[in-house]
């Protein structure tokens, strides 16, 4: 009943917010950088996201920067919304589907190979810079596997034509980085050429699902050139890096599960099981490091703070999408027990970040709401 609650209530609060909200890095939304020639400094750039992203004070109301839709977190919304009409045929989460479908479809990338979709706020990296709405393999892929869902509810065939054209994006406008045995991965968008795995892994299990409707082969054969790439990056102990810069060596939790996710779909999907032993080895040390018997879930592999609402909502998804939620009932409930005592406010959102000290309780519609949203959608139906 606590979980059941506590979904009802964060249900509630974004379906009043009309699913906008702030994001943890809109902060280039601002007038000082639309209007100013400081948004010409990349530095200026990267310290003004930073000052927002980590501030536990919300200053986007001072610096003009207002609530809005965000593809990928609509993405989300829409798949939780088919996982609460799949369980229970009620005409108000059909409502929501179509209303959430028209919106993702009116926020397409235009001038690409195929359907994509970005964010909706210019975002400096460390290693690039993207405008607003450029599209991202990461944001394109949630919202495809959205679309594939609502489609076999609603059969509307806008639906399946635009997710289905999202490979010949994937395939033609983004960057590939080879081996010596001509496998490659995907870069985060087409304006970078960055080895980020979890991106890779993300384009992999889009062009499968996509495979699902049509039948190409040759999806299935770029996808396993994806997952043997980023597989051969796996550490001895089961673990991976984020990606291969210097400065993107860190181990963290819930880019683990995406990348356990991603490849257990590919082998569900495609039948080939040639990567079952990376599978088990990451799945060992994702549960083994990052989970405390508390509840907590640990953001990197040898610290526990901060400690991020992504990672409670990603261990939900990844036990659940490789069909493991049951076998791991203490563990999901421990972690949401704890997620939910202390990182749920009393109006329904979750907040951002639990620090040590002070920590971020800013409600982010994407990276809290909408992730919490997609994850308990996959613990009521799996576990009634």
């Amino acid at each position: 009943m606590k979980i059941y609650n506590s979904f009802t209530l964060l249900k509630n609060y974004c379906e009043n917010q009309s699913f906008k909200g702030w994001d943890p890095y809109d902060g280039l939304n601002s007038w000082v950088i639309q209007k100013t020639p400081l948004g010409k400094s990349r530095f200026f750039r990267l310290a003004w996201i930073q000052l927002f992203k980590r501030n536990p004070i919300n200053l986007r109301p001072l610096f003009g920067i207002k609530k809005d839709y965000n593809p990928k977190g609509l993405g989300l919304f829409l798949i939780g919304y088919c996982n609460l009409y799949t369980k229970e045929n009620k005409k108000e989460y059909l409502e929501k589907i179509q209303f959430l479908s028209n919106k993702i479809l009116e926020l397409k990338s235009e001038g690409y190979s195929g359907a994509c979709w970005g964010y909706n706020f210019d975002w400096q990296a460390r290693a690039f810079f993207q405008p607003k709405y450029t599209p991202t393999v990461v944001a394109t892929s949630f919202i495809v596997e959205a679309l594939l869902q609502a489609y076999k509810i609603t059969r509307d065939i806008k639906l399946i034509e635009t997710a289905t054209s999202a490979s010949h994006f994937i395939l033609k406008d983004l960057n590939k980085t080879h081996d010596v045995q001509r496998n490659y991965t995907l870069s985060y968008s087409p304006k970078d050429k960055t080895q980020v795995f979890n991106a890779g892994l993300l384009g992999a299990k889009t062009l499968v699902l996509i495979y699902e409707h049509t039948n190409e082969e040759y999806l299935l054969s770029e996808a396993k050139k994806i997952v043997d790439y980023v597989c051969s990056k796996q550490n001895q102990d089961g673990s991976w890096a984020y990606g291969t810069l210097h400065f993107h060596q860190w181990i963290d939790n819930f880019h683990t599960g995406y990348n356990l996710e991603c490849i257990y779909v590919y082998q569900k999907i495609s039948g080939d099981a040639s990567f079952q032993t990376y599978i088990n080895k990451g799945l060992r040390y994702y549960l083994e490091n990052f989970f405390t018997q508390e509840g907590l879930s640990k953001y990197y592999n040898n610290k526990t703070y901060p400690i991020d609402i992504h990672a409670p909502a990603q261990l939900v998804v990844t036990l659940a999408k490789m069909g493991i939620l049951d076998a791991h009932k203490d563990l999901a409930e421990s972690v949401l027990g704890w997620t939910i005592k202390n990182m749920q406010s009393k109006k329904g959102y979750f907040y951002y970040q639990k620090r040590r000290i002070l920590s971020s309780k800013i409600p982010y519609i994407r990276w809290a709401q909408s992730w919490m949203f997609y994850a308990l959608s996959y613990y009521e139906i799996k576990m009634p």
